[in-house]
């Protein structure tokens, strides 16, 4: 698998998919090489944007508990990925297609990337630069959620149930990311 596959899977259909399908990753793999390191991005330079840009950035901003924010949007990001992986294959399984625990668990991995690479934005102190990038990075998980259930589940393309499932699976996502989002902002 190359840097080249993983920047195509929102785009592409069975060949990559089948190919990372392939490697055959375990789903406590998953959990501590890529979902742990790469949960640690948002945290880490969220607390460095509360810390080094305040109030400049967006009113307000200084006076929160980064440290305590930060580890809490850790910790929700890991059981995120618990209950996305249940959910996924809950919503396949409703939608009379079949996906395994291990493939669901591997499209959780992937799908959030964008979002967790989005946050690398938070190094330029320009709150629309990091509007953008969340944007981008919705789409492109949302991307990754449909190709990955078209894939995973051997859907042809424009297939509606596959579309069905990824509307739902996507809606879930979207509303786990905005709880997230609220939590930073509640405290």
């Amino acid at each position: 698998m190359t840097i080249s596959q993983l920047f195509r899977l929102p785009f592409s259909g069975n060949g990559v998919w089948l190919e990372l399908k392939r490697l055959d990753f375990s789903i406590p793999f998953l959990a501590w090489v890529v979902v742990v390191p790469l949960s640690f991005l948002p945290p880490v330079l969220l607390y460095y944007a509360g810390t080094h840009y305040g109030d400049s950035f967006i009113p307000g901003f200084a006076d929160k508990e980064w440290r305590f924010i930060t580890t809490i949007l850790f910790l929700a990001e890991l059981l995120t990925f618990f209950v996305m992986g249940w959910l996924i294959r809950a919503v396949i399984d409703g939608h009379k297609m079949e996906i395994s625990y291990q493939d669901s668990y591997l499209l959780a991995t992937v799908a959030p990337i964008p979002l967790w690479l989005s946050s690398v934005a938070l190094l330029v102190p320009v709150l629309a630069v990091s509007v953008a990038a969340v944007v981008v990075g919705m789409f492109l998980s949302c991307a990754v959620i449909y190709q990955g259930v078209r894939s995973l589940c051997h859907r042809p393309g424009n297939d509606v149930v596959a579309m069905s499932a990824t509307y739902t699976v996507m809606a879930a996502s979207l509303l786990a990311w905005g709880i997230l989002m609220a939590m930073v902002w509640a405290f």
